[in-house]
């Protein structure tokens, strides 16, 4: 990581869930490189200080704090641990979540719609929830910027479950824009087509040898998304630059919602 030319979140208190890995990891660290003083959340404590010591090496400033997004005091202590430390929460990327695909509607069980749907929504409901009630009470607002997925736009094959989470997650975005703008809390979504990351490997495994074809033959960019493009847009949203954009669901997928 190097330290960005540009400090657009110099001492700014941001918030990244699901920081330990992929997305997350990359956004972290942009952030950090970006002045930002970054608190890094996740079920796992080894991958979450993996990061860290990537940020403080760069010379960055991070903390890890463990949590389950799906359990509501969980969370709750999270934020309020945020503002003891920091003070207030500027930026929070709701970043946490798990991957559902490789079988059709009817094969998947109700455990596994539980499992997709708590994190996915429920999770990201909970993380909002918390995350803007201490924005509302600071001066300036917030942003938050909420991680779908090109399944939060369109239909996705084999995924139903996801694709009703990440479609959920949309509507939240845009509902609570409408709620919190008045309020000064920006609220976007970034909605990024495969990218490769762990859980990219995981879907690969789930849906067998013909992964990779059916992910680029939708790419009219013909290649993958890398986690730096998808951070680079939770940076913009989150900054001062996109200061009249509020409720919108970006895509960063290379073309895949064009068709």
């Amino acid at each position: 990581m190097e330290r960005s030319t540009q400090v657009r979140f110099l001492d700014k208190s941001v918030l990244v869930t699901g920081g330990g890995t992929g997305i997350g990891r990359t956004t972290a660290l942009a952030f950090a490189a970006a002045g930002a003083r970054v608190t890094v959340s996740g079920r796992r404590p080894e991958p979450l200080a993996e990061t860290v010591a990537l940020i403080e090496a760069a010379g960055g400033s991070a903390v890890a704090l463990p949590a389950d997004i799906t359990e509501e005091s969980e969370v709750a202590a999270l934020v309020e641990q945020v503002i003891a430390r920091h003070g207030r929460l500027d930026v929070a990327c709701n970043n946490a979540g798990v991957p559902g695909s490789g079988r059709r509607l009817h094969e998947f069980g109700l455990a596994d719609w539980r499992r997709i749907t708590d994190t996915n929504l429920q999770g990201v409901w909970l993380s909002m929830k918390y995350e803007i009630q201490a924005m509302l009470q600071q001066e300036g607002g917030g942003a938050v910027v909420n991680v779908a997925s090109i399944a939060g736009l369109v239909g996705y094959l084999d995924a139903a479950p996801y694709t009703a989470a990440k479609h959920g997650v949309v509507g939240l975005t845009r509902s609570s824009a409408i709620d919190y703008g008045p309020k000064g809390v920006r609220v976007n979504a970034v909605c990024p087509g495969p990218v490769l990351t762990p859980m990219l490997e995981q879907a690969r495994r789930d849906r067998g040898p013909s992964a990779d074809e059916f992910y680029l033959r939708n790419i009219p960019l013909g290649r993958l998304c890398r986690p730096e493009e998808v951070a680079s847009a939770i940076l913009w949203l989150s900054s001062d630059e996109a200061s009249y954009i509020t409720g919108q669901a970006l895509g960063v997928d290379g073309g895949w919602t064009a068709h």
